[in-house]
Order: C-alpha cells, then structure tokens, then sequence
C-alpha cells in the first residue's frame, strides 16, 4: 500500500515543484473554506415582522434562538396574525443567514453553486 502512497505523491513532486504548490494551494483554500463556515455558524441575525412587534433571532446554523412577542400584539381573537408574524420573522431571519453564507461562500466557489458550500 506504501507503493500506492508513494507513487500519487511522487506525481505531484514530479511536477516540477507546481504539484507541491498546488497542494498547498488547496490546504490553505479547505482552511480557508473551513474558517468561514465557523465564522458563520458563529454569527446571529435579528429579524421583525409587524413593525417590530415579532422579533426573531436566528443562529448561523439555522436554528431559531429566541423570538420576542411584544404584548400589545397578542389578541386572543386574532391567533393567525400573530402566527403569521413570527412565520414571517423567522422565515426573514432565515433568508438573512442564506444571503449572507452565500456572500461569503461565493469567495471560494467563483460563484458556481455547490450544494453544502453555500
């Protein structure tokens, strides 16, 4: 198995120093790539609907971490506005942490669309 190794690795030094440097290349482009995904998964957005009165933030991973009601908007006759304000709070929150992994992911991907990179 040690020949097979050597062999791949061997194509890339016979390459006249560019398979080596391409590699490298390459290492520091997956760091790169991986030192964005943390920064996003690390970032939060905050999102409103109704003027406010929903607000809802959401993680870089996606996941809803907290939504705020204001009283005023609670009508217990009217359940289905207030539903649709957090739908639409969170689901703004959401186009937010798409656009903005897309922004940064574009830098790596030339614009091309590659599923789980952006």
């Amino acid at each position: 198995m040690s020949k097979g190794k050597s062999r791949r690795m061997g194509g890339l030094k016979g390459m006249g120093g560019g398979g080596s440097n391409m590699l490298q290349q390459l290492q520091s482009l997956q760091e790169d790539v991986l030192k964005a995904q943390d920064e996003l998964a690390a970032m939060s957005v905050t999102a409103t609907a109704g003027g406010g009165a929903v607000t809802a933030v959401i993680s870089g991973e996606r996941r809803v971490v907290s939504v705020t009601i204001q009283p005023e908007v609670v009508d217990p006759d009217d359940v289905e506005m207030l539903q649709d304000l957090i739908v639409a709070a969170v689901n703004d929150g959401m186009d937010q942490i798409d656009k903005a992994a897309a922004e940064r992911m574009s830098a790596f991907t030339g614009g091309l669309n590659i599923p789980g990179l952006a």
